[in-house]
């Protein structure tokens, strides 16, 4: 008897399946394999059981017990007497798109990785095909990808109420997403925090409508607390029903939240002062942190690694092995309420396993995911998926006409020699924008290079008229002459951004990331002179991890040879050089205030406090 077995199916199928599987268990119907290990380690536990056999039946476990205790036929058997059974790590919260590799070639870098589960923060994809976001992550599973996507429906879609993308979510999408599959676990993180408190807010109905359709489907409702630290926003925050954050920088940020019931989700960059000051502090229960990627590019990915990286990264910093795995197992499955498939290496579960010949280094010796044996060590060997994707996710770039370098100027009024400017710098989240007095020229207000000012651009691609929003922007793009940079990654909304030292150099680069259907565009002296593409909704693209890193570092090696501004004040964080981090400087959520947006209904003319919903001209 062959059940299909996959999250895709419906609720009817896993009753099927477990139907099927108890009578494995019971040693009534035959195995398909079993896997002999040296050590098994029991995530809800905590504790190493010795000499263990792991049962498979399909993709699922039957069994687990003492070797040669299954009373069971088997048809096949491995051992491994010196390795260490694991589960398969799970993200709790992660963008795939940010890997820049679309879902198929995703599992082919993370599952060597021991990444075998990820809820996939969706409001990438789905800002720029919110229709089809579901059949978008379900395409590589169906496809026979032994990754399994669990989806959270983005709360970011659009991200707020001054912006316009490819998709809009409310109430009658949320519950729908929830009611149609069990793949679909949560609310994505919850951005937009004036929209949750703020009932004058325009978007405090879709907001509300979203949770209020995931408690109802008895979902799990994501938070993002970003700059949160006074107790009576936290404790607002988990009073809306905020379930988490991963916005957590500090030993007393984490502390307060968990203090308040929040699920603490730690990135990895900040575990150098979390994981110490948690354990200097005393949390004596970690049952309700888990480690998140959030973000980490395919190129980072195949430096450092994955899920592994997390878990590697945590030891090392003094947590011990066994906490650091239920933190990237059992601990982010029970809070996603899918720990009947994951999170564990207990019957019922899928089989994903990561064999490991080093604890304490997480050294993988090899994967198995859904009860087959996806890697050894770092190599892939399990099913070659490929997807031809259709229109829907690739021809998404609608700027709609040719843009000239008329459309970036900023007109001054007549007769004016200098004009006051509104200026911004990356991540400016002063309660104020700068003001700086700017020079006229053919009745155009100009960058001024003494100042380090430049400009600044973001270019609707979803309704097709072109529109565009432009400002002045200090500290930061190209200081060689007719220069521009220009990018479909803009989070949260993916429209394009633009950077650049002339108009015309701005609207080549835009054209030509248009050509190209996404991705970026560098436009040197008024030539380009390199792009990478990113074909599929300007977001990722279809092609094996190393091929996008040589074509990503190629494109570096380009942009290293352009002067690039830099001032240390306004770059916070950030080194000098290629200024690959402004994907991530369009962020109109908390602590964000004045954002340029592209031109939308309510705010045709892009400068807006996404914080109290006031507009500003950018000069005057």
């Amino acid at each position: 008897m062959t059940i299909p077995d996959d999250l895709i199916l419906a609720a009817a199928d896993e009753v099927a399946i477990r139907q099927h599987l108890l009578l494995v268990s019971l040693g009534k119907r035959k195995a398909d394999l079993a896997i002999e290990v040296g050590r098994l380690f029991a995530s809800y536990a905590g504790e190493w059981l010795e000499q263990q056999e792991i049962v498979i039946y399909g993709r699922r476990v039957a069994y687990v017990g003492p070797v040669g205790s299954y009373r069971g036929e088997v048809d096949r058997r491995v051992s491994y007497p010196s390795l260490s059974a694991v589960p398969g790590f799970g993200e709790v919260h992660k963008h795939i798109e940010s890997t820049h590799l679309t879902p198929d070639f995703e599992a082919q870098l993370v599952l060597p990785r021991g990444n075998t589960w990820t809820c996939e923060a969706s409001h990438e994809f789905a800002n720029v095909n919110g229709p089809r976001n579901t059949e978008f992550w379900e395409k590589a599973r169906r496809a026979g990808s032994p990754l399994k996507i669990f989806i959270q429906p983005g709360s970011a879609v659009p991200p707020s109420a001054w912006e316009q993308s490819g998709g809009y979510y409310g109430y009658d999408e949320q519950k729908h997403f929830l009611a149609e599959r069990l793949s679909v676990t949560s609310l994505d993180e919850v951005m937009d925090w004036p929209s949750v408190w703020d009932s004058t807010n325009p978007g405090y109905a879709r907001m509300w409508g979203m949770i209020r359709a995931t408690f109802e489907m008895r979902g799990v409702v994501e938070g993002h607390g970003s700059g949160l630290t006074d107790p009576h926003d936290i404790s607002a925050f988990a009073a809306a029903g905020l379930s988490s954050d991963h916005e957590v920088w500090s030993p007393q940020e984490a502390w307060d939240r968990l203090m308040r019931g929040l699920f603490t989700e730690l990135r990895p960059f900040s575990y150098d002062v979390l994981i110490p000051g948690l354990i200097e502090r005393g949390l004596k229960d970690w049952s309700n942190v888990a480690f998140t990627t959030d973000d980490r590019s395919a190129s980072d990915t195949l430096r450092d690694g994955a899920a592994d990286h997390n878990v590697r990264h945590a030891i090392h910093y003094g947590l011990s092995p066994e906490i650091a795995i239920q933190c990237a197992t059992i601990n982010p499955a029970r809070h996603m309420r899918i720990e009947q498939w994951v999170g564990s290496i207990t019957p019922g579960r899928y089989a994903d396993i990561v064999l490991l010949s080093d604890v304490p280094s997480i050294d993988i010796a090899h994967v198995y995911a859904d009860g087959q044996l996806v890697s050894e060590g770092k190599s892939y060997i399990g099913p070659d998926v490929r997807i031809d994707w259709p229109d829907w996710a690739t021809g998404t770039v609608k700027i709609g006409r040719t843009l000239t370098g008329a459309d970036f100027a900023v007109p001054a009024e007549p007769g004016r020699q200098t004009m006051r400017a509104a200026v911004l710098r990356p991540f400016h989240w002063n309660e104020d924008f700068l003001v700086e007095e700017l020079p006229v020229a053919d009745g155009q207000v100009q960058r001024d290079p003494n100042k380090l000012i430049t400009k600044w651009s973001m270019i609707d691609r979803y309704r097709g008229d072109g529109a565009v929003a432009s400002m002045f922007w200090v500290g930061v793009g190209p200081a060689d002459p007719d220069t521009a940079l220009c990018c479909s990654v803009a989070h949260d909304s993916h429209n394009i951004w633009c950077i650049g030292s002339s108009d015309e150099a701005m609207a080549k680069a835009v054209n030509r990331l248009g050509e190209i259907d996404g991705g970026w565009v560098l436009v040197h002296r008024g030539e380009v002179v390199a792009e990478v593409r990113l074909e599929v909704a300007g977001l990722m693209t279809a092609r094996p991890a190393e091929e996008f890193d040589t074509a990503m570092q190629a494109f570096l090696a380009r942009a290293a040879d352009i002067d690039w501004v830099y001032a240390p004040a306004a770059m916070n964080r950030w080194k000098p050089g290629f200024p690959e981090f402004l994907i991530f400087a369009t962020l109109t959520c908390a602590p964000w205030r004045w954002v340029l947006v592209a031109p939308s209904e309510l705010c045709p003319q892009g400068f807006v406090n996404v914080q109290t919903g006031e507009t500003h001209k950018v000069v005057w």
